[in-house]
């Protein structure tokens, strides 16, 4: 769904549509309903006009082109055939299209088809036919030995159309509600949780028998932006993220604000459930390692990093600002004592 492309789709639902209008002609040549056949030449002509009308990218006309004449076309093969080959089911498909084919064009950022009004339109339209017939009968009074499998047939299609677009509809819907909570709870450029994200799970996390927090601050990340440019920045806090995911594996992460991170950890984020301060201790200790031999390469300047981290345990009763503050201090204490180390 991430690579949405309506060209595409358009292209096959055209042609699915174009086939099924051919073999509706056999049949309607088969059963001698010369009116039906005739008609199905200007019907053809439309679905090709489709493919230039895609190609071109007038998606808009197109949408509107063949709505009108599937209203049409639903409305003859009802009124000169009746009820019994369900044709008139086309109908029950095309209302909901109609709702989703809003959707697409909002994301195309076209303008849509006005898809409640023409819904009323629809439905006004099949009771009319349908009513007709029920009350005069069909035009063409043919044999019906075919009309059961025809109903079948038209009601598979229909709800086929109806599965594969609801289908495409909720897909859409969930990857854009996963991109907004992605928007909402990570930082774009490294990836790692938000500010806002973390705040809130802070409390849940606080919860665990044990629980250790971690601040962990870019040494002089102000004079490499100083000296390298803000690019080579965003590198750098790029680079110490992904040595952090893949150091801290189970730690929640967050960036913090500019070039802090915070670090949290408990036996529940551990897969064995055990946790002590010891492991965490090698943990960052390992971090920080890891962070101080692996400078990048920028423009073709090497740039050394390191970072300095403030580790504290949460005490009982300890409110969630206390416990932040109490590793920022520690984080602290590690910069006045000459930074790229760990205090705990």
């Amino acid at each position: 769904m991430g690579n949405f492309d309506p060209k595409k789709m358009t292209y096959v639902v055209n042609t699915v549509i174009l086939l099924l209008v051919l073999g509706l002609m056999a049949f309607f040549c088969m059963l001698n309903a010369p009116f039906l056949v005739y008609f199905s030449i200007p019907t053809i002509a439309v679905y090709l006009i489709g493919y230039f009308l895609v190609y071109k990218n007038y998606l808009q006309a197109y949408v509107r082109m063949v709505y009108m004449w599937i209203t049409i076309y639903m409305c003859l093969t009802t009124l000169f055939l009746g009820y019994a080959y369900g044709f008139h089911l086309y109908c029950f498909s095309m209302i909901p299209v109609l709702f989703i084919t809003k959707y697409f064009a909002y994301r195309l950022g076209n303008k849509s088809l006005g898809a409640f009004r023409v819904s009323f339109v629809i439905a006004g339209l099949y009771l009319l036919c349908t009513g007709y017939v029920a009350l005069f009968g069909p035009i063409y009074d043919r044999n019906q030995k075919y009309a059961a499998i025809f109903w079948i047939l038209n009601a598979l299609i229909v709800f086929g159309f109806l599965i594969f677009y609801s289908h495409y509809m909720i897909n859409m819907v969930i990857e854009s509600q996963q991109r907004l909570i992605e928007m909402a709870q990570v930082d774009q450029l490294t990836k790692l949780y938000n500010r806002h994200y973390m705040k809130g799970r802070l409390k849940e996390l606080a919860k665990a028998k044990h629980a250790f927090l971690a601040m962990a601050d870019i040494d002089d990340f102000k004079k490499i932006n100083d000296t390298y440019g803000h690019n080579a920045g965003d590198d750098v806090l790029k680079a110490v993220s992904e040595l952090m995911k893949q150091v801290c594996k189970g730690c929640e992460i967050a960036r913090w604000g500019g070039e802090e991170f915070l670090i949290v950890t408990n036996e529940n984020t551990i897969t064995d459930g055990i946790i002590t301060s010891d492991i965490v201790i090698k943990l960052l200790e390992e971090l920080r390692a890891q962070v101080e031999a692996h400078p990048i390469t920028v423009d073709d300047q090497l740039i050394k990093m390191t970072v300095t981290i403030g580790l504290t345990e949460h005490q009982e009763g300890q409110r969630v600002d206390d416990w932040v503050n109490a590793a920022d201090e520690k984080l602290y204490q590690g910069k006045h004592q000459g930074k790229n180390q760990l205090i705990y």
